[in-house]
Formats: structure tokens, sequence, C-alpha cells
């Protein structure tokens, strides 16, 4: 009896222990999850206007952003083209057009060019009017643009309009500035209050195309804001940047801000 009595003992003894081991093992492991998670700290640029993206799911890989023929080429003032890259596949698209057809700036990419009929057409049957005011345009003649603004507004406001020779979106001919047929707020911010600027801001990324410098970006993409500048992205990138709200090519690649010329 006296056995059996100990054998208990024993064995609440050793139950006992049991539970605390398990009690200070659990104690030990949250408080070092709880250190881990507070030094921990996610690193961003310093800049309140960058938006960290949150797209592990979708692949970046699926086009180069570094090679000038790939849909997805970052264009800005940390990376440029060769000067004397011209598209191979460029044509004038069936839309209306600005200028006459033989015009270099009527020219872009025949990647797009089905997307952009499509865009127009729609556009059309709500009752808008745009027309393709820019489209490709040669290192040689953005140099002429930008040498144009420097002149009349000084370099540091030049910079925020214009792209210097090589940096341009345009030379990629993926790139088209939007225009009304009768040319009213023609690259001017007062289109993003026209019918057609905001049926565009909504609807573009459906077609494969993206705002590239909007109103509250300035300081990642290094531009002011462009209400008629859309760049063409494909359908995947366009619509994984509208449904995550994420509204750069520099945010959405993890690029960083081009604000100024790497010197």
């Amino acid at each position: 009896m006296i056995l059996v009595m100990i054998k208990k003992i024993n064995l609440s003894i050793l139950i006992i222990f049991l539970l605390l081991g398990t009690f200070w093992a659990f104690r030990i492991f949250t408080k070092k999850n709880t250190i881990v998670s507070n030094n921990s700290k996610v690193t961003t640029p310093d800049n309140s206007n960058y938006t960290p993206n949150n797209t592990d799911k979708f692949n970046k890989k699926m086009y180069s952003i570094t090679e000038p023929t790939s849909l997805w080429f970052v264009a800005n003032k940390h990376y440029s083209l060769p000067i004397t890259y011209t598209p191979n596949d460029l044509i004038v698209p069936s839309v209306p057009l600005r200028l006459a057809s033989s015009e270099q700036q009527m020219h872009l990419r025949t990647v797009l060019q089905t997307d952009l009929i499509n865009l127009f057409n729609d556009a059309k049957t709500t009752g808008l009017q745009l027309q393709l005011g820019s489209g490709f345009r040669s290192a040689t003649y953005q140099k002429t643009l930008y040498d144009g603004y420097v002149n009349t507004q000084g370099i540091t406001e030049a910079d925020r309009s214009s792209a210097r020779p090589g940096h341009s979106e345009h030379q990629t001919g993926l790139a088209l500035d939007f225009t009304r047929i009768d040319t009213k707020c023609h690259l001017d911010a007062c289109l993003a209050d026209l019918p057609e600027g905001k049926w565009l801001a909504d609807n573009a990324y459906k077609y494969g195309f993206i705002l590239r410098y909007t109103s509250d970006k300035e300081q990642v993409t290094g531009y002011m804001f462009e209400p008629w500048h859309y760049r063409y992205v494909g359908h995947e990138l366009a619509l994984e940047m509208h449904n995550t709200g994420i509204k750069t090519l520099e945010e959405f690649f993890d690029l960083g801000p081009a604000t100024d010329y790497l010197k």
C-alpha cells in the first residue's frame, strides 16, 4: 500500500515538473518572438509619398525593366535608353491624329495598336472625342524640345516637365499623350477635370495603359502632374497596379524615387 502511494506521489511530481517546463518554455519562446517583432523595421525611402509595393505573388520578371524593347522598360531620370535607339516596329495607329501621319510623333509600336484602337472606340461610344497628341520621339527631337523648355523656363522647371534626351518614355514608342480633338486643355493639367481626362483616369488600365505621372507622385517620378501622358505596359501589369493601388513603376519594381538625374 505504501509503495503504491509513493508511486502515485512520484507520478504527480513528474506531471507537475512537465507542466512547469512547458510553461517556462512557452514564456521564453513568446518573449523572444516579441523582441524580434519589436526590433524589426520596414525600410523605405525617406519620402512620405513613396508607397512600398505589396505584389509578392505577381511575376515581376515576366518582362525586363532594363531592355529597351521590353513592355516594362523603365525610362526615368535614373534609367536611360541608348541615344540612337528607335523601335523597329513603329506604325501609325488607326486612331484620330493631331498631326499628319507622316510626322514622327504620330508613330507608336505595333504591340499596343489593338488596345489603343479599342480604347478610342470605347471612348467615342461614350461621347468623348480623343485624338493622339504625341507618340514616339527620337532622342534628337527630344533634345530640341528639352532645350526649348530650358531656354524659356530654366533647367529646374524644365526638368519637371520634360525629359532629357535618352530619358524620355516617348522614345520607347510605348508612351503617348492624349488630347481632345478641339485641343482644349492640350498638355495642360486642366485635362484632368474634363470628361476625357476623367474617363482615361478611370478606364485606361483596362486597355493596358497606366497614367505615368500622377498628381501626388512628383517626389517619386520627378515629373509634375501630366493627366495626358499614358504608358502602355500590357494588361497584366496595368491591372495589377490598378488592383494594388500602386501608381508608379518606380514603386512597383522597388526602384526608389527618381527625382533627380544621377551625376
